[in-house]
């Protein structure tokens, strides 16, 4: 009996320095997940909380979004969110987005755009977001009405990254680190009257399209390239 105890206990610290052990192994993967991604994410900066809408101020109808889960959730009539955190105009950048969006969907992120109290933003450029949506053919990743993707690159319901690099005369569109759409601006570019899509300065804006797109955005941040 005695040896049969004492069995047991010597059973019993193996499994617990074998714990010990997984963890800490899992720890050490975790820091060095951790470290990579910090390393990528070198001079990137938060443009959303995932809690507040601080920094951000939306033009018109303000019930199209709201934050669900620790994401910016764009139902409803049209609204563009604008982010107003930084005052200086962003110029030459690398932008990062995470998107999502529910069947028959339509939204856009906008850049070198300003803040303006209602309508379509006339300033800058759109970069679509359209998976599946019946009533327009320009696709997720559209450089809007300049260079236009027509096949979806993504899945709805499912999350993707959305990248946006402007240096330049270069705009540089990714989904999920695949280039979609390269564009360079001619020297003699003018800007258009209803809506200028000349690269410029400015900020961003997502949209909201219709009360039947839902459009989920998270871990928005931004790297200045000038």
């Amino acid at each position: 009996m005695m040896f049969r105890s004492l069995f047991n206990r010597i059973g019993m610290l193996c499994l617990g320095m074998l714990g010990l052990s997984v963890v800490s192994m899992a720890a050490r993967v975790a820091r060095g997940q951790d470290a990579t991604k910090q390393e990528t994410e070198t001079g990137f900066v938060s443009l959303f909380d995932g809690k507040t809408m601080t920094g951000w101020k939306v033009n018109e109808n303000p019930g199209s979004w709201k934050i669900e889960d620790g994401n910016l959730v764009c139902k409803g009539e049209r609204a563009h969110l604008f982010y107003v955190g930084n005052d200086k105009p962003y110029k030459n950048f690398h932008f990062k987005a995470e998107v999502k969006t529910e069947p028959n969907s339509n939204a856009g992120i906008y850049f070198h755009t300003k803040y303006q109290d209602s309508g379509w933003p006339k300033h800058g450029f759109e970069c679509q977001v359209n998976l599946s949506y019946n009533s327009d053919p320009r696709k997720t990743s559209s450089l809007y009405g300049v260079k236009d993707v027509l096949e979806p690159a993504a899945k709805d319901n499912e999350w993707y990254t959305q990248e946006i690099i402007v240096q330049g005369k270069k705009v540089t569109l990714k989904v999920n680190g695949k280039t979609m759409v390269e564009y360079i601006e001619p020297d003699d570019q003018k800007a258009g009257s209803d809506f200028t899509r000349k690269i410029d300065e400015g900020t961003f804006a997502l949209q909201a399209h219709d009360p039947g797109s839902k459009v989920y955005f998270r871990n928005l941040r931004v790297k200045r390239l000038d």
